[in-house]
């Protein structure tokens, strides 16, 4: 079968379908992403997840995803909260609330010499998921596609106007905050399969990649989901050849899209 002998595999085609639910989803989600300036924000959230395990660990709740998720959209409204008032720059409430965060995370997890349980979740493995996890990504990919419907060009407005935007009507505080959840529902249910380590790559290096070649909106959403899925479908097929980890495979891709993006857009003038 040469090149698609991966395909014979049900692993390899449960991490095919997941792949192909993730990378547009963070195509997606990672264009606000980049725009509003929250890659800082996204990378907290990935390591909240540690946190938020370390919490189900300690009140005993048997599903640590559910106890991931309810602690990323805590963390995720208060760090919106907090940086909204403190005179601080943002970076840098951020940065603080994920190095507590994190910090938290480890000592609860690692007492007792017990983490190398949850050490796993650093770099992810795709090639695990099962058809189940598969239908949650479905669900999460389903929700985000209705709220770009209804709410991507309220968030839009609130991005470049939050005055302009207060005067159309539109809750500034409401739209940040239902984006943060959604951020954090994204990167928690696709967190096991990525890896804290690199999650946060994968959501900002298509967007980064596409805002470099982009001359309007509607080609930038199209290029970050195709940068996303290229190097997401690619990565999973050289991983499994070179027999290496899927997710640092595929941000090595889409990281020369970056440059190579990077590259064009300032020959261009883009």
């Amino acid at each position: 079968m040469g090149m698609f002998a991966w395909l014979q595999y049900d692993f390899m085609r449960f991490a095919f379908l997941a792949v192909l639910i993730i990378t547009p989803l963070f195509g997606l989600m990672g264009t606000m992403v980049v725009n509003r300036k929250m890659a800082f924000f996204s990378d907290a959230l990935g390591h909240s997840a540690l946190t938020g395990i370390a919490v189900g660990v300690v009140l005993g709740v048997g599903n640590t995803d559910f106890s991931m998720a309810v602690f990323a959209i805590v963390f995720a409204l208060l760090l919106n909260q907090i940086s909204s008032r403190v005179a601080a720059s943002t970076d840098t409430v951020i940065s603080v609330f994920s190095s507590c965060s994190i910090a938290i995370g480890l000592a609860i997890l690692s007492k007792g010499g017990n983490f190398s349980k949850y050490s796993s979740i650093l770099v992810g493995d795709i090639l695990s998921i099962t058809p189940k996890e598969i239908l949650s990504l479905v669900f999460i990919f389903a929700v985000t596609l209705v709220f770009w419907l209804f709410c991507f060009n309220k968030l839009l407005a609130v991005s470049l106007n939050r005055t302009l935007a207060g005067s159309r009507h539109i809750s500034a505080a409401w739209m940040e905050n239902l984006f943060a959840v959604l951020t954090a529902l994204t990167v928690m249910a696709s967190i096991k399969w990525v890896g804290i380590l690199i999650i946060n790559a994968l959501l900002i290096l298509p967007a980064a990649s596409a805002r470099n070649i982009s001359e309007n909106m509607r080609e930038y959403h199209f290029f970050s989901v195709l940068f996303s899925m290229f190097s997401g479908v690619l990565g999973l097929i050289i991983s499994y050849f070179v027999n290496v980890a899927t997710g640092p495979a595929i941000v090595i891709l889409a990281s020369a899209i970056y440059f190579t993006t990077y590259v064009w857009g300032r020959k261009h003038n883009l």
